[in-house]
């Protein structure tokens, strides 16, 4: 998925929303297997609990980590990523069980997207206090990497206290890799120091001038990092990519869905791409055309100019 100064592609699902019928996700695993054919870099999955139809949307039902398990039995290559896991909802060891799990299913594909949560009904739903909900993320990133980190941790935190035991399966590769969604209401000085990357939201995509403020925030953020080391930037964008090539960039909702062609996708893309983004995932919820159609447009035309790198092949998954 990442490499200093490229970016590549990723598709959000679900590939249609819910409606009040679970009938619109059938045959969603197929095209799945599609994107992973066609060598996009990875699929993204969100984390919603409990549908609050004043909130909007239902994101893509199925539980994330049973879903992602799902779809690693039915592909190969393509990451695995939540966007994003809401870590404040869950224990740090039924998230880590959970992941590690997963990503030895899958080869060592599992990356996390992290977030401290925005629906309101979810924290009194679970009992927890959503004002504090900003410390309870930070002790949950903590006691999650002690868990897939370590072979005999000692904790001691106000999640748990543990000592003599050890989390299994570890990760495939040693370690699962952490991405801070937005601001998660932890400092900037944070995210650079804690977070694996980070994924938050693109600016207006209709023109230059969205990709020049995302500019901005990758590069004060970069210039936090300890070390000047690399750490990935994604952002996001859901869009209705229209038959005609040339179609301009056009903001819909409120800017909430970009409407273009896709010769107007590959110029914000390679906007995006020199403003620092390393990682672009793509909603196609809101199209107006079939997700068959879009994927593989997307697959013939864009991706090209945003190849998925090269890397090693997964890990053993014969379990």
């Amino acid at each position: 998925m990442f490499a200093p100064n490229q970016l590549t592609i990723g598709i959000f699902l679900p590939l249609t929303f819910y409606k009040g019928q679970m009938d619109v996700l059938k045959g969603q695993a197929d095209l799945v297997e599609k994107i992973d054919q066609s060598n996009f870099a990875s699929v993204w999955v969100r984390d919603v609990p409990l549908f609050d139809p004043n909130f909007g949307d239902a994101g893509q039902v199925f539980d994330p980590f049973v879903y992602l398990a799902y779809l690693a039995a039915r592909t190969k290559n393509v990451s695995l990523v939540t966007g994003s896991a809401i870590f404040t909802l869950r224990h740090p060891i039924d998230l880590a069980k959970a992941a590690s799990s997963i990503d030895v299913l899958s080869g060592g594909r599992l990356v996390l997207g992290i977030a401290s949560g925005d629906r309101p009904v979810e924290f009194p739903a679970y009992g927890l206090d959503a004002d504090h909900r900003e410390v309870r993320f930070r002790e949950t990133v903590e006691y999650f990497r002690e868990l897939i980190h370590q072979h005999s941790p000692a904790i001691q935190s106000s999640l748990g206290h543990l000592k003599g035991v050890e989390l299994l399966p570890k990760p495939a590769a040693g370690g699962i890799p952490l991405i801070v969604t937005g601001s998660s209401r932890q400092s900037l000085d944070w995210i650079a120091e804690h977070s694996d990357g980070w994924l938050t939201y693109p600016q207006a995509t209709a023109n230059a001038s969205g990709p020049q403020m995302l500019a901005q925030k990758i590069q004060a953020w970069r210039e936090k990092i300890p070390g000047g080391m690399f750490k990935p930037h994604m952002t996001n964008e859901w869009i209705d990519l229209v038959e005609d090539v040339n179609y301009p960039r056009t903001p819909l909702r409120g800017g909430f869905v970009l409407r273009t062609g896709r010769a107007g996708l590959i110029q914000l893309l390679e906007e995006w791409r020199a403003a620092g983004v390393n990682h672009a995932a793509l909603g196609i919820q809101f199209s107006s055309r079939p997700p068959a159609e879009v994927i593989q447009e997307l697959a013939e035309e864009v991706l090209p100019h945003f190849p998925t790198h090269a890397g090693p092949n997964p890990l053993f998954t014969r379990w």
